[in-house]
């Protein structure tokens, strides 16, 4: 996102919200954070216990296993952004050639990087893999199609992608159809949608956005009360999700989305911090880099806790490494792949485009 900030009071026109982005530091720094626990347990990437995981208060235990529901504050983030971005590209071609080279950069880089390296490694599922069960997987986790198929998903983080697909083309088709024939012919994906809610529950918080995004409606809470405010609406957030149902979740993940997006508000504001707008401008790499650079570390860390080094020096040589790490790496990934990658790759793609219709014209 870039250029003149979101005027409030109006339904939302794709401009930059400096909130949003530091949601999506917040997002991806809450799923690194869930994996600072569970990795050094040993079971994220079947290695066998016992792990290196000190013991720990089951308070603190309980704050940080919440923080892979960050993947609930992306579908709200998504749900809030699409429909404009459809909107500003006026076509479903443009629309999706921009998804394709905002998405798939990074994650065909760490893809091909795994098919490679997985078999030397013996990691996971490519211990005494066939070529056809490697292709297999190969295609299906390429497509995200891989639950569907019952295979094995090779990017850990990657299943929520399929979310993240299935989000645009739902929406894209639903909204093509409303323009073209309204309600009746839009009826049945409608109706998709309101299945997939209650299969899936927790892609409602993709409405959530899509609710702000058509309307000027926004919480404004200023100062400290708004940020205090906009905390407690993310821990009321995320216990729901833990303790109780994603559908009774969607009450403080509106309240709290409502209060990111208000520039004046206490929370808008800590959001906008210039850190956390960093963090997020490289959050997509952050999600899915952060697995590759700490499994090396969970390999060490269980190879000398079987020696004897006590726990709680690992684990929290596992948090600091890992944490500066996981930064070098996903501000290297946005800048090669994100950035320079992608300008090469649309530049190229228009650029066939454009002699294929100058030889057509002929």
């Amino acid at each position: 996102m870039s250029g003149t900030p979101h005027q409030p009071g109006v339904a939302y026109d794709g401009s930059f919200v400096p909130s949003v982005q530091g949601l999506r530091g917040i997002a991806a720094l809450s799923v690194l954070m869930d994996h600072f626990y569970d990795m050094p347990k040993g079971g994220m990437y079947d290695i066998p216990d016992p792990g290196f995981l000190p013991p720990l208060w089951p308070w603190l235990q309980s704050v940080i296993n919440v923080g892979g529901h960050g993947v609930e504050l992306f579908f709200m983030i998504s749900g809030f952004l699409i429909p404009a971005s459809l909107v500003r590209h006026g076509s479903l071609p443009r629309f999706f050639f921009d998804r394709v080279l905002r998405i798939m950069p990074v994650f065909v880089v760490l893809h091909l990087a795994l098919f490679a390296i997985g078999p030397i490694v013996g990691y996971k599922f490519f211990r005494g893999i066939d070529l056809t069960s490697y292709l297999g997987i190969f295609a299906a986790n390429l497509f995200f199609v891989q639950d569907a198929l019952g295979l094995p998903i090779a990017q850990q983080n990657a299943w929520t992608l399929t979310y993240e697909w299935a989000f645009y083309i739902w929406f894209a088709v639903a909204f093509s159809m409303l323009r073209i024939g309204g309600k009746m012919l839009a009826a049945p994906l409608i109706l998709l949608g309101v299945a997939c809610l209650l299969h899936w529950p927790i892609t409602a918080f993709f409405c959530i956005g899509m609710l702000y995004s058509a309307t000027g409606f926004r919480i404004r809470i200023p100062g400290r009360m708004g940020l205090i405010a906009g905390l407690a609406c993310g821990a009321a957030m995320y216990a729901s999700l833990v303790l109780f149902h994603p559908f009774v979740a969607l009450l403080p993940g509106f309240l709290l989305f409502g209060m990111v997006l208000a520039p004046d508000s206490g929370l808008g504001r800590a959001l906008s911090a210039p850190a956390l707008q960093y963090v997020g401008r490289i959050s997509y790499s952050l999600y899915l880099v952060h697995p590759f650079v700490l499994f090396p570390l969970q390999v060490i860390g269980l190879k000398l806790v079987a020696v004897g080094v006590d726990r709680w020096l690992l684990w929290t040589a596992f948090i600091g490494i890992g944490l500066v790490m996981s930064l070098v790496a996903s501000a290297i990934s946005y800048e090669l792949i994100e950035v320079r990658l992608r300008r090469l790759l649309d530049s190229a793609i228009r650029g066939m485009l454009f002699r294929r219709q100058i030889e057509q014209s002929v």
